[in-house]
């Protein structure tokens, strides 16, 4: 879309801009991160733009930079067929980002995923707990900093663990299937 899409957020949210590029066809625009949902709605909803589907969004953790993490959200146009990237700074201190789960439905367990992986909370998020970890889960593994030798604490299992072999084995082999000659 050759920077069209950077020039309707500058023109629309001037004062949440903090940077822009357009690299090897991508659009890019870094904000704050106060007026996100404001940001993505007037994108998602003007005729313009439309940029109607959320392909992802992810975090990259810069440990030696303030501030630390940039979530990165990335909406596509199914219609128009361009595509903008926005990234918003967050502070360590404040690991802090608005939700936007009520814009798109995607955006559930894809905030989850994040604030399991890196640690982000998004506020206003109906569900925000782990995804990809189990509950007792100490830390967020994909930060720069976690230990990777760090032990976690030990979970009882609630029940036996399922073996799909032995349940093939049970529920196939010993049972004759129907028009079989062993029926």
């Amino acid at each position: 879309m050759s920077k069209k899409l950077i020039d309707f957020v500058k023109k629309n949210f001037e004062d949440e801009v903090i940077d822009s590029h357009s690299r090897l066809g991508n659009d890019t625009v870094i904000l704050k991160r106060d007026r996100l949902p404001e940001v993505i709605e007037k994108l998602r909803d003007d005729d313009k733009t439309q940029l109607n589907m959320l392909r992802a969004i992810t975090c990259v953790d810069y440990l030696q930079r303030l501030p630390r993490f940039e979530v990165v959200y990335v909406l596509y146009s199914i219609e128009k067929k361009h595509m903008l990237t926005l990234r918003v700074v967050v502070e360590e201190e404040d690991c802090t980002v608005p939700s936007i789960e009520g814009l798109y439905g995607a955006a559930h367990w894809m905030e989850r995923e994040v604030w399991d992986m890196y640690g982000v909370e998004f506020v206003g998020h109906t569900d925000l707990r782990r995804v990809l970890l189990y509950e007792e889960f100490e830390g967020h593994p994909l930060r720069k900093d976690y230990a990777k030798q760090a032990s976690q604490p030990r979970v009882d299992l609630l029940m036996r663990e399922r073996d799909s072999v032995e349940e093939f084995n049970v529920f196939v082999k010993q049972k004759p299937s129907e028009g079989s000659r062993d029926a």
